[in-house]
């Protein structure tokens, strides 16, 4: 798996797993705990990982290209 996230992409996840989380333990209720919480765990596994499968489905890679050496 080569990473297809950028630092920002990565912190914007990491910033929306702590929102999801805050969600599903303090405000939600019923079945919409369960999926703040997937939310929030996917949010977080993709940022610590720095891959994401529905990027590579779509082509989307916002990781920066190395620059190559003359």
């Amino acid at each position: 798996m080569k990473p297809n996230e950028g630092t920002t992409d990565r912190i914007i996840r990491l910033a929306l797993a702590v929102v999801f989380f805050l969600l599903a333990f303090a405000v939600a209720a019923g079945v919409w705990v369960y999926v703040a919480a997937g939310l929030g765990v996917v949010m977080l596994l993709t940022s610590v990982v720095g891959f994401c499968p529905l990027y590579a489905l779509l082509g989307i890679n916002t990781c920066p290209v190395p620059q190559r050496k003359a």
